[in-house]
C-alpha cells in the first residue's frame, strides 16, 4: 500500500497538473470507485460537475482536494489506486474506475484501480476545522513531515500506549503516514526489535525513532517514493527509486548493511517484518 512519501509524490503532481482546473463530466465507471459516497455515482458525479479543484491535501497517507463551499474530493490510493493525468487520446486502462473531464478540454484525471480497494468520494469539511479537514479523515494523526507535527507529544503518547512499537508506528490515531515499509526501516535504523514494547522505551529513543521515521521518508520523497512493481505510480505513470536504497524491508537472507548478519523475515499481522536478529534483538520473555 502506498504509504506517506509516495502519497505525497501523487499531490504534488495533482497540485502542478490538476488544480485550478474546472470539472466539465465526473464519470465512475465502476460503483466500488465510490462507495463510500453515501448517494453513489450520480451523487458523486453531481458535486463535481461545474467545481473547480483547489490546492491538493494530504494528511498521512490520505488525500484530499478542496472544491470550495465547504466540499472536498477525497481520494484513498489503497492497495493499487492510480490517479493519472492523461491525454484524453490515450486508451484506458482495463481498471479505469472513474474519469474527470475538464471545460479546457485537455488532459483527463483518472482514477484507475486494479483491486479496487481504493476509492473517491465528495464530503464536507469536519464543522470548526481552520484547514477544512473532509469528515472522514479528522481523526487521522498529523504526520512526521506537517510543520505542526508536534514531536514531544508523540514521544508521550508512543510510551504511554500498552503495545509494541511496530504496531503502534501504524496506528494512523498516533501518527500517520507510516506503514510495513517504512515502519521496518525506521527500526532497523533505530536498532529496535518490532516487538519491543512501548513502555520500556526511554523519550530519547522515542525521539530518536520518530527521526528515523521522518528521515527516511524524505529519503524516499526525494527519489519519488518506493516501487515494487507497476501498482504504484506518480500521476505521470513513472515509478519511484527508493527500493534500491532500503535497508531492512524486502532483504531477507540479505547481509545487514551494518554488521552483516544475514536479514530475517518475521510473519507479523498478516504482513511480513524484516530485521536483522543481531542488531535487533528480541525483547526478553
Amino acid at each position: 500500500m502506498p504509504e506517506l512519501p509516495e502519497v505525497e509524490v501523487v499531490r504534488r503532481g495533482l497540485a502542478r497538473w490538476a488544480a485550478g482546473r474546472t470539472v466539465a463530466e465526473a464519470r465512475v465507471l465502476h460503483p466500488r470507485a465510490v462507495r463510500r459516497q453515501a448517494g453513489g455515482a450520480d451523487e458523486f458525479s453531481a458535486l463535481l460537475r461545474g467545481r473547480t479543484l483547489g490546492e491538493p491535501q494530504r494528511r498521512g497517507k490520505y488525500l484530499w482536494v478542496p472544491l470550495g463551499d465547504g466540499l472536498s474530493m477525497i481520494g484513498h490510493l489503497g492497495m493499487s489506486g492510480q490517479l493519472l493525468v492523461q491525454e484524453p487520446e490515450m486508451a484506458d486502462s482495463p481498471h479505469l474506475r472513474a474519469r474527470l473531464r475538464f471545460t479546457d478540454g485537455g488532459t483527463e484525471l483518472r482514477f484507475v484501480d486494479q483491486r479496487t480497494f481504493g476509492g473517491l468520494a465528495v464530503e464536507e469539511a469536519e464543522d470548526g476545522d481552520p484547514e477544512a479537514t473532509p469528515r472522514s479523515l479528522a481523526h487521522i494523526a498529523r504526520d512526521p513531515l506537517d510543520a505542526r507535527f508536534d514531536d514531544d507529544a508523540f514521544a508521550r503518547a508512543l510510551r504511554a500506549k500498552r503495545t509494541t512499537v511496530k504496531r503502534a508506528l501504524l496506528d494512523q490515531t498516533l501518527v500517520s503516514g507510516v506503514g510495513n515499509i517504512y515502519a521496518d526501516e525506521a527500526l532497523w535504523r533505530s536498532r529496535l526489535h518490532f516487538d519491543r514494547p512501548t513502555a520500556t522505551l526511554t523519550r530519547p529513543a522515542a525521539l530518536e525513532l520518530l527521526g528515523h521515521a521522518r528521515d527516511v521518508m524524505t529519503a524516499a520523497l526525494a527519489v519519488g517514493g518506493t516501487s515494487f512493481d507497476s501498482m504504484y505510480v506518480n500521476v505521470n505513470g513513472e515509478s519511484g527509486y527508493f527500493s534500491r536504497d532500503l535497508d531492512a524491508y524486502g532483504r531477507e537472507g540479505e547481509p545487514c548493511r551494518r554488521c552483516g548478519t544475514p536479514m530475517r523475515r518475521d510473519a507479523w499481522m498478516n504482513r511480513s517484518s524484516y530485521s536483522c536478529p543481531k542488531c535487533q534483538r528480541p525483547p526478553r520473555a
